[in-house]
């Protein structure tokens, strides 16, 4: 007997969220643990849940489809649901990530529902920076950033982002004397930054220029920036070199 499938189905729209779910009940090998009306009551409900699928609106208020990705990790199998956007198609094709476009037929829903088994049989994992970066529309860098506590979900304005700090499997956000560790490579947070105002200064540091008051020498043929609240970060030689250009531009 196939094992059940235990699902998650996030949509901010009533009827749409009915629509799959009717769909969806043709199926019994899916059973359907929530439904989720924005996006964080679906971080709340794959913490709490821990489906093994998840249909998932792109386009919704508060958080929208690749933040709630970000967030819920990348084990699960995944199928975005959206009435169309060129960029995130794309993006899906690409990276070998499912989706529905709406409306979409039994047999096409059937045919998704068997690429997310084949995606858990291989334990296959979503390379979520990859697909969020090349699925957001003209590369623009983002305007915030998402952070999952548990269940609980923090918002950090880039504006209020003062540098990202490398540690371990992670990366530490400071933000206004508050550090966040979110699960995710430095390259990737540095290719979602905006370049005019976000520099790489060490492999380990991506710094606000808008923070920054100085660059001091530290040592040989090394330097150190001096924050507004006075933190020091270590400043490479290639870090340095770039700092310089952003500065100039």
């Amino acid at each position: 007997m196939t094992e059940r499938l235990r699902a998650v189905i996030v949509d901010d729209e009533d009827l749409a969220r009915g629509v799959l779910r009717e769909c969806l009940a043709a199926h019994e090998d899916v059973e359907i643990v929530a439904e989720c009306a924005n996006g964080f009551e679906a971080v709340k409900a794959v913490t709490e849940m821990r489906p093994q699928l998840v249909f998932l609106d792109i386009q919704m208020p508060k958080l929208d489809g690749f933040e709630v990705l970000e967030l819920i990790g990348r084990d699960l199998a995944v199928i975005f649901v959206t009435a169309y956007d060129e960029y995130a198609l794309r993006a899906f094709e690409v990276h070998a990530v499912d989706y529905l476009l709406k409306p979409f037929s039994e047999e096409r829903l059937a045919e998704a529902l068997a690429h997310a088994r084949v995606h858990l049989a291989e334990r296959a994992t979503i390379p979520v920076g990859p697909l969020v970066a090349s699925a957001r529309p003209g590369g623009r860098p983002v305007e915030r950033i998402v952070v999952r506590d548990g269940s609980r979900v923090h918002v950090v304005p880039v504006e209020r982002l003062d540098y990202v700090e490398a540690q371990d499997d992670y990366v530490c956000l400071h933000t206004e004397g508050k550090r966040l560790l979110k699960e995710q490579t430095m390259a990737d947070v540095e290719a979602a930054l905006d370049p005019g105002r976000f520099v790489r200064i060490h492999r380990s540091c991506i710094l606000n220029v808008e923070r920054l008051v100085r660059v001091e020498p530290f040592g040989r043929d090394s330097r150190v920036a001096i924050l507004r609240d006075g933190t020091r970060l270590p400043v490479s030689r290639t870090g340095y070199a770039r700092l310089n250009e952003l500065l100039r531009g």
